[in-house]
């Protein structure tokens, strides 16, 4: 049996696994709110390691290895830093508020405080960052396939989609969450048996460091011009800050058990980020000293892989990239499908019912994976990819989405004027080529125009309070991430199971 066929015996029996878990998790979805926060019922161990796998998605995977691998500074510090940072702000500062709204999606949040038409317009950035987040997934998947086995990139493209789509769209989160769990084992299991096997091959991690440049590990810029500097703050703003208002975090504190459970959650996935993150780092690093000059520098795993291990470890490795590429997909996905049916189907028909708003939210995630896939044929760079699939976000919607949590006074005008001024200012410097990264001037354009708007407007549109799914208004008190690790119920009741 050829190398190539033990390891595409090995995914397609890994892809199988994957599919029966989730059509088996499917049995708990009975409901909207079942399918999209998994009935609120996801304890501490599923919660957190479904928060880290589907953060740690196989941009992190390939992409950090490559930025390692060509020296690239500003990607290093924005995968795995900046991520890990993000879900631990996320965790002291948001996790517990979400829980506490009850709702189903972010949008919702500014439907609430800042009128429909801001909800819609953070519905669709948020929809569209995800598909192109999706993109970068599938073509990540392309490439692995396309190293190690020679089959076409559009082949494990579609196999993926197929997959993936498949039990998505009839487990929801139940099984997005408990395939996780599985894909986690698989991704730490094979990152560490290739990172172990080639640093003996390659005589230890002094002989690797040996042979790097002497700036190697260096993750601030090493030429100290105004230029370096820009482009550093805008990669940890955009995947430390913009990240925050992603749905597919924002989903799990949503889905936590509880307030508690939802604020831990985000501080085990942030540290086993940034600890097991640094693997593909290292990974980088090890074929940066021992295979420079790699035609496809997006190979760099694929390719230590191959040169490495056994081909049964190799099929053994594939699953752990799949399965930090399926975390991730399957996610984005989810979020697109809740998204879709929670903010934008209303626009439509106001009075959908729970089971038309079902259908549509099973739905969209082929249709939404369908335009995925297009954009996956038209990537370049991993981390690149992930990076613009944030861009409008931090453009015109971080900003306000952090002053509608946390600041009293902010409302609709100030969020419509600092939202159109972001994407504005962003699309204008973007068909302009300004030097400073379009996205980082529009986030200071919405920061700015918002609250300028806010302060003058607010006899005119007085600031409307945050309200949960029951209609209440939301207890801002006590909403820091400071419960102990085992808390079940504050003092003021809100930690009560549902």
């Amino acid at each position: 049996m050829s190398s190539q066929a033990i390891i595409l015996t090995g995914v397609s029996i890994y892809l199988v696994l994957m599919l029966g878990v989730g059509l088996f998790a499917a049995r708990k979805t009975q409901s909207l709110t079942d399918f999209v926060v998994a009935g609120r019922r996801m304890p501490l161990w599923l919660c957190g390691v479904s928060v880290f796998a589907t953060w740690f998605g196989g941009g992190s995977v390939m992409g950090s290895a490559t930025a390692a691998y060509e020296g690239d500074t500003r990607l290093m510090s924005a995968d795995p830093l900046a991520a890990g940072a993000c879900l631990l702000l996320s965790g002291l500062f948001f996790a517990r508020l979400y829980r506490r709204s009850k709702r189903l999606t972010w949008p919702e949040f500014f439907e609430d405080r800042f009128g429909r038409i801001a909800a819609v317009l953070g519905a669709t950035i948020d929809v569209l960052g995800n598909v192109i987040w999706v993109g970068a997934m599938l073509f990540t998947l392309g490439v692995v396939f396309s190293t190690l086995t020679g089959v076409p990139m559009a082949v494990g493209v579609i196999s993926g989609v197929i997959v993936v789509t498949a039990y998505t769209m009839v487990g929801g989160l139940w099984a997005v969450a408990m395939t996780d769990f599985l894909q986690v084992l698989v991704i730490i299991i094979g990152l560490i048996v290739l990172l172990v096997v080639s640093l003996v091959d390659a005589g230890g991690w002094t002989s690797v460091v040996a042979q790097l440049p002497e700036h190697a590990f260096r993750i601030i810029p090493v030429d100290h011009t105004w230029q370096n500097w820009i482009d550093h703050v805008h990669s940890w703003l955009a995947i430390g800050l913009a990240a925050i208002a992603s749905s597919v975090i924002i989903q799990r504190a949503l889905a936590a058990r509880t307030e508690a459970v939802a604020q831990n959650a985000f501080y085990l996935g942030g540290l086993m980020y940034l600890t097991i993150g640094m693997i593909p780092l290292a990974l980088g690093f090890v074929a940066r000293a021992t295979m420079p000059g790699l035609e496809d520098p997006n190979a760099v795993v694929p390719t230590l892989a191959v040169e490495h291990l056994h081909p049964v470890a190799v099929a053994v490795f594939v699953g752990a990239i799949l399965s930090a590429i399926l975390s991730t997909t399957d996610s984005a996905l989810l979020a697109c499908g809740a998204v879709i049916s929670t903010n934008l189907v209303p626009l439509v028909r106001a009075d959908a019912s729970e089971r038309l708003r079902l259908r549509v939210a099973r739905y969209a995630i082929p249709a939404s994976a369908l335009l995925a896939t297009v954009f996956a044929f038209n990537a370049n760079r991993i981390l690149e990819v992930v990076l613009d699939s944030v861009a409008p976000v931090l453009a015109g919607i971080i900003a306000p989405f952090i002053l509608c949590l946390y600041w009293r006074k902010a409302n609709r005008s100030g969020a419509l004027a600092g939202i159109l001024s972001g994407l504005g200012t962003w699309a204008i410097a973007l068909a302009v080529g300004t030097s400073t990264p379009p996205d980082l001037l529009g986030f200071v354009a919405s920061l700015v125009v918002m609250i300028v708007v806010t302060l003058t407007t607010q006899r005119l549109d007085p600031p409307r309070p945050l309200r949960d799914a029951d209609g209440h208004e939301v207890d801002l008190r006590d909403r820091l991430g400071t419960l102990p690790l085992r808390a079940e119920a504050n003092p003021a009741g809100t930690e009560q199971a549902e």
